[in-house]
């Protein structure tokens, strides 16, 4: 490898970015598969079609996510540093509480679910009629009971080529369902099914193998550890506490646009708006599977406190997320409408990737590029300050821009129209990925100097 360039040659020998690459290249896989399922339901149900699937999926995750906690972050922090500093009665009485939480949760999500489905149906899809599909893609709130928690695990085990295995065969499934339903015409019914069989398998497969993994990790009779052993009450439950308000949040402005569009339009512009969503996922696909890989690697740098890796790794991962995010970009600007959009002729055969009734979502996803650019390329903002212990700053960030965005929706999104969620989504993104970033690296900079002092 003697021809490599020099920075080349040493990014090769990074032990920890290497460890992410090939973790994050094993989650990939699996998103390609999801991206190809998203524009075969697209052009088999229309935009009209998609728009109700997008709300009723977004509807039942968002229900769910509104009274769950996002256990994986608790899990991650908790039980990475208690095995760093073998601490392990520590780690299980962390992953011991999270997982009883979850399940307590998840159970009440479910049965709100079952009391919003009709409301969920009358006013944001717009039609009463969905109303036994929005209650029959509720019991995968039940399918994930302790997912989270298990992620977790598997996350601080390195268990990544596992779980973009379990990935890869929900895809798989559900990718067959789909295409039986797309060349059998069948309708929304058969697409429901499909995904939330793959949302099944997602869900509870996890369990199954944190469950094997966590007797070899923390020993045979974990799940008995006392919660004597607990990390300080107050900060886990500050810490437990920030990330889920901050996951909710998250729901609130940036997750559930489709559901705001559908309520104040109609499903045709939902339909739209979830189009642009999805060809944004080219961009972010790549990077996306970053987000899990890399939180542990900066969780077990900032514990050992080496902070010559931990620099090290942000500058690296953060200029292979701005190649690729500039260049899909530019291709996106230049010749996305065109190659998306518009017939081919290859060896006689026509086809295009996206029906041309799927055209309007253009300018839509030209905004989002904006935002989701940022997004991409510092991904690891919130990881960092989770990390160093200071989850309450991206809560605050978050929040109040929450506050901001939902207020300007309500009051100029029914007047200017779908693209203006858009326009504000973006904004968002900007806004908060910029301020989190900037004091996650102060912080790191900080406690550098302390422990040196």
């Amino acid at each position: 490898m003697k021809f490599l360039p020099k920075w080349m040659r040493t990014w090769r020998q990074d032990i920890t970015l290497s460890r992410v690459m090939r973790n994050s290249t094993y989650l990939f896989a699996s998103n390609v598969i999801s991206t190809i399922l998203t524009i075969l339901t697209a052009n088999l149900l229309g935009v009209r079609g998609l728009g109700v699937f997008t709300i009723i999926v977004s509807f039942t995750s968002n229900v769910n996510r509104l009274l769950s906690f996002n256990m994986a972050d608790v899990v991650v922090k908790y039980l990475g540093e208690s095995l760093e500093r073998k601490q392990i009665e520590r780690g299980a009485a962390a992953v011991k509480l999270a997982g009883l939480v979850e399940t307590a949760t998840s159970i009440v999500a479910f049965l709100v679910l079952v009391l919003l489905a009709s409301w969920g149906a009358r006013a944001i899809a717009h039609d009463s009629n969905t109303t036994p599909l929005f209650l029959l893609y509720g019991f995968s709130i039940l399918g994930n009971i302790t997912t989270e928690t298990s992620t977790g695990v598997l996350q601080v085990d390195n268990r990544f080529k596992s779980m973009a295995l379990i990935n890869l065969v929900q895809s798989v499934v559900t990718a067959a369902l789909v295409v039986v339903a797309y060349f059998t015409h069948a309708g929304i019914l058969a697409i429901v099914v499909a995904y939330l069989t793959g949302k099944m398998i997602l869900g509870l497969t996890p369990i199954v193998l944190a469950l094997y993994r966590l007797p070899r990790m923390l020993g045979r009779g974990w799940w008995r550890t006392s919660f004597s052993y607990l990390p300080p009450r107050k900060d886990l439950v500050r810490f437990a506490l920030s990330t889920n308000f901050s996951s909710t949040i998250n729901m609130v402005a940036r997750d559930s646009e489709v559901l705001w569009v559908g309520y104040f339009f109609s499903p045709v512009e939902a339909g739209y708006f979830k189009t642009a969503l999805a060809i944004i996922n080219l961009v972010v696909m790549p990077i996306t599977p970053f987000v899990g890989t890399t939180y542990p690697e900066i969780t077990r740098a900032i514990a050992s406190r080496q902070w010559a890796r931990l620099r090290s790794l942000l500058r690296r991962v953060t200029a292979i997320a701005s190649a690729w995010t500039v260049a899909v970009s530019v291709g996106l600007v230049f010749f996305g409408q065109r190659v998306l959009f518009f017939p081919w002729t290859i060896l006689g055969r026509t086809f295009s990737i996206y029906h041309s009734e799927f055209l309007p979502a253009f300018p839509a996803l030209l905004i989002l590029l904006v935002g989701f650019g940022i997004t991409n390329v510092l991904y690891w903002n919130r990881s960092l300050l989770l990390a160093l212990g200071q989850a309450d700053y991206p809560f605050k960030v978050v929040f109040w821009a929450m506050l901001v965005k939902v207020g300007l929706t309500i009051t100029l999104v029914p007047h200017y129209g779908y693209l203006m969620e858009a326009c504000l989504l973006s904004a968002y993104f900007l806004f908060t990925v910029s301020l989190i970033a900037i004091r996650g690296l102060g912080q790191v900079r900080l406690t550098e100097q302390r422990a040196m002092i």
